[in-house]
């Protein structure tokens, strides 16, 4: 696949571009504020338990959102889901910037909660559209743009966050971030397509969310392929890495300090962090080419590139425990973030051609959901490895070894191919 199927897809599809610019921008604002609380927490509390909390408090609501978030976006329309979470998104994020003192931490936990609640409503709804806005081969070029895209923002908004929160103040960014939501809305209220799940279904009330049929509906849909159960559980084995959201910052705040002349070690430990969640960001960049580009629409080589994916972040992980350097750090980091975006854009591409587009919703909801437990189990038992006296390094060897599981799982399922 070549860099300039990207350009003609963006050029020619008018929604997928609009998709686009309201991905850049909202997530770039994303990975602003993320740096800026997780060095206001270590700094005001001296704690990775706390940093763990934040993230899970980022995540784990999803787990319980995700059933409901799939009837909803498989009985109205998507669009207007996603404009509705930006909106609501923009109004919680400024919010943030009453939280000034350690009395006031349970308001930014609740304002985290709740923005993960929009989240979790949001991204189902902007990955099922996608096969609604394209066609045929440009699936796989969607998906990885998309992914690419993600990793893009991830580095560039971690590295630039670092560089705004020391010059310029949290609140600065923290209006930022709200701002990149608002316009992400009015990106996507301009789009323009055709949403067929919707048509000549009655209004969504209230209590439809209560109707477990749907849910049930949509296990019995899953369970019956067994090809589609096992590629559902791809980004749950990536999750399993999720202690990457604990090591990173306190890596960069207790070992890879950024010291400038005249910086306090609070700011040093903030550039540590960012440069650490930027070559994150770049090496998932990497991987999403390799999981679109190489892999393109070919079950066999997708499923390949998946194993190969969770091997890269074991090797990393494992490399990255025994780095002497923040240069050797940055590779390892790399190394295994381009294998986690590898398997995410790989299994998406799966999961959009194996799934009928009225269980769409509800699929990737569920995909998501066993994606961000594993995370939520996996980076608070970091947090809580750490401040039990355990070597942050020590921790990242072992998230390495841990992802042995999804590699001898993902071997496993092959067996529901050749069948």
């Amino acid at each position: 696949m070549k860099v300039s199927a990207y350009w003609h897809l963006l050029r020619g599809n008018r929604n997928l571009r609009l998709l686009w610019f309201a991905q850049i921008v909202s997530e770039m604002g994303d990975w602003f504020y993320t740096v800026a609380i997780f060095s206001f927490l270590l700094e005001l509390t001296g704690s990775a338990q706390m940093v763990a909390l934040a993230f899970l408090m980022q995540v784990l609501p999803q787990v319980f959102m995700a059933p409901t978030a799939g009837v909803i976006n498989d009985r109205i329309s998507r669009r207007k889901v996603m404009i509705f979470a930006d909106w609501a998104r923009a109004g919680i994020v400024l919010s943030m910037i009453l939280v000034r003192t350690r009395g006031m931490l349970p308001l930014l936990y609740v304002l985290l909660l709740l923005e993960t609640v929009c989240w979790a409503l949001f991204e189902p709804g902007h990955r099922a559209v996608i096969p609604n806005i394209t066609t045929g081969d440009e699936i796989p070029v969607a998906n990885a743009l998309s992914s690419a895209t993600w990793s893009m923002n991830f580095a560039v908004g971690a590295g630039l966050g670092g560089l705004v929160l020391v010059t310029l103040g949290r609140e600065t960014v923290f209006v930022v971030d709200s701002l990149s939501f608002v316009a992400s809305a009015l990106l996507i209220r301009a789009m323009k397509f055709a949403e067929p799940h919707a048509d000549n279904l009655p209004p969504l009330r209230f209590r439809d969310l209560m109707d477990f049929s749907p849910i049930a509906e949509g296990i019995r849909y899953v369970r019956r392929d067994p090809k589609l159960l096992a590629t559902i559980f791809v980004k749950g084995g990536v999750g399993l890495a999720g202690s990457n959201w604990v090591i990173l910052p306190v890596l960069g705040e207790r070992v890879f300090r950024v010291q400038v002349h005249g910086m306090s070690a609070a700011k040093a430990g903030a550039l540590g962090m960012s440069i650490l969640l930027a070559s994150r960001g770049v090496g998932a960049i990497l991987g999403s080419f390799m999981g679109g580009n190489v892999a393109g629409t070919n079950p066999g080589r997708l499923r390949w590139t998946i194993l190969a994916g969770f091997a890269m972040i074991g090797a990393g992980y494992i490399a990255l425990g025994a780095a002497g350097s923040l240069f050797i750090a940055v590779l390892t980091l790399m190394v295994a973030h381009a294998g986690g975006s590898a398997c995410w854009t790989a299994s998406s591409t799966l999961l959009q051609k194996q799934t009928e587009d009225r269980f769409r919703g509800r699929v990737f909801s569920a995909e998501f959901a066993f994606s961000m437990l594993a995370l939520s189990i996996s980076s608070y038992a970091a947090g809580r490895a750490v401040d039990w006296g355990i070597d942050v390094r020590t921790v990242a060897v072992a998230t390495g070894i841990a992802m042995l599981v999804p590699v001898g799982v993902w071997l496993v399922a092959g067996r529901a191919w050749r069948e």
